[in-house]
């Protein structure tokens, strides 16, 4: 039952909440309306329908558009830099804002949300409890509550009663910021006070900017704690066998970690220390243009029940989502709990993983579909991140294009990229993890003439390499960047092992595997001073395949 806080003209509804005072003054929501205090998925259904944010489908999920910015902003998204940022941070990825600038934000969007109704969810990001981070988040949407509730660990009741936030974000889409006044680039700002926990999202009603937030702040506090954060996917075989699946948006990650065989540990966010690997979050973020219940049960069926949040999903007359229809953007999603999968995780951690998966998107047609890495080739690959970025996920790219983005998370990663890498390189050293490279692109051709790699070639060689059996396999070094491919495998077509084979044109894929290789090795540049001579040698180098 919700209790009202009345007084000085604004009201707190609660649920579950012991102490009725709850810190409006220190949020420093006193001047609102009303604040709309960890409501459960129906109060927030009915709140989202009755302010005309969302509409409810035809199979119980509830759907919201988000307007002009229908993916993420990385070019508006700002960290505070102060004394004790100044050395920590790895500036050339990340744009300063002065604590002056961010103040001044902060005061003028709380005087924004005076006399507006808010919601207030208090959650948890990272399923390990020594390593965990206490966020409360503050939406002026309703649907936003929702979306956080689902992605983030919901804490039990109980533990409302004595929840102290070490991060706070504060999410106003109707508040648009003024460059001039604030040092920000647009009306749309994304801005991270890493030293008071603080992160401040104004301008767009993307909701994914939420969640990242939090990803950004656990990247900066735990590599301190000899912590490794990876985005990434992740789940464990019925003998403990975990497995780590590193990939940016549209590469997979989710639907390969998907597998009924397995328990889902998480599908984007997790932490590897000392005990093992845990998720960071407690739901699921998962693309959903061309979602197919033959190609993707698990997650398909999560769209047609009540909880999840359908993100620019388009609707036809019957309310039925159109998961076809890329008119709105190509970056459609769907948000539901981690419980919404049937062979979930109810810990959200998982001993230390047996096999890492890095995978690609690769626009170029070059690489082949899967390819067996030394620990040096892991590290070198890590910190390369190459993939395409996928039409919609990021605001102005309208179609596939080739990316660099180190530890296959740069808009991310607050630190150096070398923290990381080394952090990883020596955890895979130390529990003797096998690494493959994946690519989910193209084949036959680059974006425009071939086509993406089957999604059934692509399960049955992960199957392969994370039952072992693909490392008993012969392999042959690709001409292009040395790894190893395995020559065949069953039940996959041995042609689509040898990329260069599936093309018409052999020099034509010749001149683009020349191409693709250059680009690596000038992005690499830069890493070259913070890294070993094992890792340096693991750079490709193009030379033409015999005939």
């Amino acid at each position: 039952m919700a209790l009202s806080l009345k007084g000085k003209g604004n009201t707190m509804e609660l649920f579950g909440v012991h102490n009725p005072a709850v810190e409006l003054a220190t949020t420093g929501l006193a001047g609102a309306k009303s604040v709309r205090y960890n409501f459960t998925a129906a109060s927030l259904y009915e709140e989202s329908i009755r302010r005309g944010e969302a509409e409810l489908t035809a199979h119980g999920a509830l759907r919201a558009l988000t307007g002009q910015h229908t993916g993420r902003s990385p070019r508006d998204k700002f960290v505070v830099r102060d004394a004790n940022t100044e050395g920590r941070i790895w500036w050339d990825n990340n744009k300063p804002m002065s604590p002056e600038h961010f103040a001044l934000l902060k005061q003028d969007m709380l005087a924004h949300a005076a006399g507006k109704e808010l919601f207030v969810q208090d959650l948890i990001g990272g399923a390990d409890a020594g390593n965990a981070l206490p966020t409360r988040v503050v939406t002026e949407l309703a649907w936003h509550s929702l979306f956080i509730r689902n992605l983030l660990i919901r804490p039990d009741r109980s533990a409302l009663e004595s929840f102290v936030p070490k991060l706070t974000i504060i999410d106003l889409p109707s508040f648009k910021a003024d460059p001039a006044r604030y040092g920000c680039r647009t009306e749309t700002v994304i801005a991270c006070d890493l030293t008071n926990g603080e992160v401040l999202i104004a301008g767009t009603s993307y909701a994914g900017e939420m969640k990242k937030s939090v990803f950004t702040v656990l990247n900066y506090l735990l590599p301190a704690k000899g912590v490794m954060p990876m985005h990434c996917s992740a789940n464990v075989g019925p003998d403990g066998d975990a497995a780590v699946f590193f990939g940016l948006s549209g590469t997979g990650k989710t639907t390969l970690s998907a597998d009924p065989a397995r328990t889902l540990i998480g599908d984007d966010e997790h932490g590897w220390g000392e005990d093992g690997i845990f998720n960071f979050e407690g739901g699921c973020y998962a693309k959903t243009i061309r979602l197919s219940a033959e190609a993707e049960p698990e997650i398909y069926a999560t769209t047609q029940r009540f909880g999840t949040v359908l993100e620019n999903v388009v609707l036809n007359d019957l309310r039925e989502p159109d998961f076809n229809d890329g008119s709105l953007t190509e970056n459609t999603r769907c948000a539901y709990p981690l419980e919404f999968i049937p062979n979930a995780s109810e810990t959200g951690l998982a001993g230390h993983p047996k096999t890492i998966i890095m995978l690609t998107a690769d626009a170029f047609g070059v690489m082949p579909p899967i390819a067996k890495l030394t620990p040096d080739q892991a590290m070198y690959h890590f910190l390369s991140g190459y993939t395409a970025k996928v039409a919609g996920t990021e605001k102005g790219v309208n179609e596939p294009e080739a990316t660099f983005s180190t530890c296959f998370g740069a808009p991310f990663m607050p630190r150096h990229p070398s923290e990381y890498g080394n952090l990883l390189k020596d955890l895979i050293g130390r529990h003797g993890v096998e690494c493959w490279l994946v690519n989910t692109g193209w084949t036959g051709g680059a974006y425009g003439t071939g086509k993406r790699m089957p999604i059934k070639a692509t399960r049955a060689l992960l199957a392969a390499a994370l039952s072992g059996e693909l490392g008993r396999a012969e392999f042959r070094p690709d001409p292009n960047f040395g790894f190893a491919v395995p020559i065949a495998v069953q039940g996959v077509e041995r042609g689509i092992l040898d990329p260069r084979s599936t093309w018409q044109d052999a020099a034509a894929y010749d001149a683009q595997a020349a191409k693709l290789v250059a680009m690596f090795i000038e992005n690499f540049a830069k890493f070259e001073d913070h890294v070993d001579g094992g890792v340096r040698d693991a750079a490709p180098g193009f030379r033409i395949a015999a005939e």
